[in-house]
């Protein structure tokens, strides 16, 4: 299969293109310098210099493609690369993975594909973008990201502690993340390009969900571990990412396990943290 893929010099994307040189697939990634170009060449891959914001471009690479996976999702970028591919793909079978986040369900205890929606100020652009998305005739999945973590990198990277600065949890840390490993991760968008839904959603998550304190004692390494007040958390991060990080979130990823067999395996995001990639 031949894949049009964006964002591929980013955490999520670069790990989805190794997943699908992996599973030896041709993969077109769109960046936009000649070092990234360089980099997904390393991979494996066919780099084109440009931007997803150049719609003759980007509808040329989906009519060319097998199928699209988008992982450069963002506000000033979404509709209108939307609007080309799903127009590209208009009455083909060629699938289109659209990246979601897991903050669209807001503050809940059991997250899956059923659940409502109840997004903080910070994602909230996502809606009406995914909602395009699912009301096409294309044969399109939403992946939505639980807190993506691995190699080192992603907003657990936060947390890691030097032994002597203290590292501050983001409110009294009893919240929980649901997370993902970022291999587990570019596993699973490999599957649901072979799956290729009609209108498919997949709440991306291994069923691991500590606690905001557990993350930041398992990567603190001798640092110490201060609370603080919500206030002080949206003074130190901003409102609308602290407000994003002191959401409660739960979920199992089930349906991706029993629909897509999925099967994640690497390290818990606390393992990686005390003994992984995040050690320094």
């Amino acid at each position: 299969m031949h894949v049009f893929l964006t964002g591929a010099s980013g955490y999520i994307g670069s790990s989805v293109l190794r997943a699908l040189i992996a599973h030896e697939h041709e993969v077109t990634a769109l960046v936009r310098t000649d070092q990234k170009a360089q980099a997904v060449r390393d991979a494996g891959g066919r780099a084109i210099v440009g931007d997803v914001t150049d719609t003759e471009v980007v509808r040329r690479l989906a009519h060319e493609a097998d199928a699209v996976v988008h992982t450069a999702s963002a506000r000033g970028i979404d509709p209108d690369f939307i609007a080309t591919v799903l127009g590209a793909l208009a009455g083909t079978p060629k699938p289109f993975v659209h990246t979601g986040g897991i903050f669209t369900f807001g503050n809940s205890t059991d997250i899956s594909e059923q659940s409502p929606v109840s997004p903080p100020v910070m994602t909230a652009w996502r809606a009406p973008n995914e909602a395009r998305v699912r009301a096409s005739d294309a044969r399109t999945t939403i992946i939505a990201p639980g807190i993506v973590y691995g190699r080192g990198a992603g907003i657990p990277a936060m947390f890691v502690g030097d032994g002597e600065h203290e590292v501050r949890l983001v409110g009294d840390g009893s919240q929980r993340w649901t997370t993902v490993h970022i291999d587990d991760l570019g596993e699973l968008y490999v599957l649901a390009l072979h799956r290729g839904e009609q209108d498919g959603y997949v709440v991306a998550a291994t069923g691991d969900n500590p606690t905001v304190r557990e993350i930041a004692e398992a990567g603190a390494h001798g640092s110490p571990v201060v609370a603080e007040s919500v206030d002080a958390s949206r003074r130190r991060l901003g409102d609308e990412y602290a407000d994003a990080l002191l959401l409660h979130q739960e979920a199992s990823g089930a349906h991706a396990r029993a629909a897509f067999g999925w099967n994640p395996t690497r390290p818990s995001l606390v393992e990686d943290l005390a003994d992984g990639s995040y050690v320094r």
